[in-house]
């Protein structure tokens, strides 16, 4: 978990300690109220996030009285896997968001805990979309079900999960459309796939997973707001969080939706996908704020 905080967080912690050269220089027993909330605002936490979190503690903060209100921000990683064969997950998120990078690093975790893995090229909206992800899946050889450009998506998630049934898969992972500029068109769209995987395997999806660019920071709650209300979220992954100095949106993203972040993209190797940890990652922070940590 350090390499992983150390390495998706090393410009969210150079921007806090820009605000004041001898930020996280020595060890603190307190931190002022009024630079505590300069730190949370440079992270990208929002300010009425801010607030709640700073409500009734005192002028000079100690670590055990923050860490319990950051911890109270994340949702417990609940999604129940074990009952589910095979396990089918809707990817669902905005285009440039990574979602098709995120799906091929989906699969090759998978892969790697030794299951077996098929993708549906679901976004038929774009042509580029399917290219890609057939790219990815032949890259690291995976059957991919898919269609030409303009065709239902219900069709095609219907297929992929037929397939992954009779081929014995573990898990299927089904890309979507995300042009949200059309959300009466999208939310219709991704309802109607959501009825069809249902016919093709009853209680399917399983797993409604919102894909987030971490560069976007706050301004990414609006969109994942805008996602849960047309089909409910059941967690979220993070990306891009390595190239980018407001991780602490994390915080404000995880308290909005009340669902949990499940994993966080930091790179673009396939194992640049990490599971994210809210104790750990709550740990990691308050460590440079109060430990003087400030090797990056």
């Amino acid at each position: 978990m350090l390499g992983f905080f150390e390495k998706g967080f090393k410009k969210t912690i150079e921007a806090i300690k820009a605000i004041d050269s001898s930020l996280m220089v020595e060890v603190l027993d307190h931190i002022e109220k009024d630079r505590l909330e300069e730190i949370l605002i440079e992270a990208d936490v929002t300010y009425d996030l801010i607030e709640e979190i700073l409500e009734d503690l005192p002028n000079e903060i100690a670590r055990e009285d923050l860490e319990p209100r950051f911890l109270e921000c994340f949702a417990e990683n609940s999604l129940k896997t074990d009952n589910f064969s095979p396990l089918v997950q809707l990817i669902i998120g905005v285009n440039g968001a990574g979602k098709t990078t995120t799906i091929a690093k989906l699969a090759s975790k998978y892969k790697r805990d030794g299951k077996s893995v098929i993708l549906g090229a679901g976004d038929t909206f774009r042509a580029a979309a399917i290219e890609q992800l057939k790219r990815w899946a032949d890259k690291i050889d995976v059957p991919i079900v898919f269609s030409r450009q303009g065709h239902d998506p219900s069709g095609v998630t219907f297929d992929t999960i037929k397939s992954g049934v009779a081929k014995g898969a573990d898990n299927i992972i089904i890309d979507t459309a995300g042009r949200l500029h059309n959300q009466k068109n999208l939310a219709e769209e991704l309802k109607k796939i959501i009825r069809v995987s249902d016919k093709a395997m009853s209680g399917s999806p399983h797993q409604k997973i919102l894909i987030l660019d971490g560069t976007q920071g706050t301004s990414a709650i609006v969109q994942a707001e805008k996602f849960n209300e047309m089909v409910g979220i059941d967690g979220v992954i993070i990306t891009k969080l390595d190239g980018t100095a407001k991780g602490g949106a994390i915080f404000s993203i995880s308290e909005a939706l009340k669902v949990p972040i499940l994993y966080v993209g930091i790179g673009e190797k396939p194992e640049d996908l990490i599971d994210f940890n809210h104790k750990e990652f709550v740990s990691g922070l308050l460590d440079k704020l109060y430990r003087g940590e400030t090797e990056i």
